[in-house]
């Protein structure tokens, strides 16, 4: 593997509980650098990510898919990670998405939280039923074979960034699989780890209104690239 070639991405906003776990838990010997996007925290997020050796980017603008895009187009290494504050996803699998790429065997991988172990609770049943048949569509309409739509993945950065991603919600990630699947990428899934996040509730899954937000958005970008 070609060492410090990586950007870890990390959408966050007040994360202070978890942010610091997260970052010291990511194999750095494969990074070149770690970038925090901060959407205006009001906790000690910002200070915890800095002085865990982050660069911090503040984003004023709103949506999840926005900090994640903000990050991509800052990013200086070759190939890009995008994680998660909220300690959910193992940050130590990061080699494992890499892997693949560097190898000349995909160009985006995806870490699947129902192919891999995942803690009692971690995921709600909706959530599961929801990236099932969610999965489902893009198998029918893409002819991809994917189990899950985790945020967890890696790319090579140029790639995406000629991707012409719009969606800056939390749509990113799965319109990132649309147009990926749209112009002949290999995507490769790979089995990964999923833990209760830490902090309680999520803010997107959380809820019941955040739920079926964010399953319409989903649904909407799968049909949208579909036809």
């Amino acid at each position: 593997m070609e060492n410090k070639k990586v950007s870890i991405i990390i959408p966050a906003l007040n994360e202070a509980e978890s942010i610091g776990y997260v970052i010291n838990s990511i194999p750095i010997e494969t990074v070149k650098e770690i970038i925090v996007v901060d959407g205006g925290s009001s906790d000690d997020t910002v200070f915890i990510a800095e002085s865990y050796g982050a660069r911090v980017i503040h984003e004023n603008r709103p949506g999840y898919g926005q900090a994640c895009f903000t990050g991509l187009m800052n990013a200086k290494g070759r190939i890009v990670v995008f994680l998660d504050a909220d300690g959910a996803d193992n940050p130590k699998n990061v080699p494992l998405l890499i892997e693949p790429i560097e190898k000349g065997d995909a160009d985006l991988v995806i870490g699947s939280r129902l192919a891999g172990r995942m803690d009692k609770g971690a995921m709600f049943p909706v959530q599961k039923m929801g990236n099932r048949i969610s999965a489902l569509l893009f198998r029918v309409f893409y002819r991809i074979e994917i189990s899950d739509l985790g945020p967890f993945r890696a790319a090579k950065k140029e790639m995406i960034q000629n991707l012409g991603l719009k969606e800056m919600g939390f749509g990113f990630p799965t319109e990132m699989i649309a147009l990926a699947s749209k112009a002949n990428w290999r995507i490769k899934e790979i089995p990964v780890d999923y833990h209760n996040r830490y902090g309680g509730k999520s803010k997107i899954s959380g809820t019941f209104r955040g739920t079926i937000f964010a399953t319409i958005t989903i649904l909407r970008t799968i049909f949208k690239y579909a036809w």
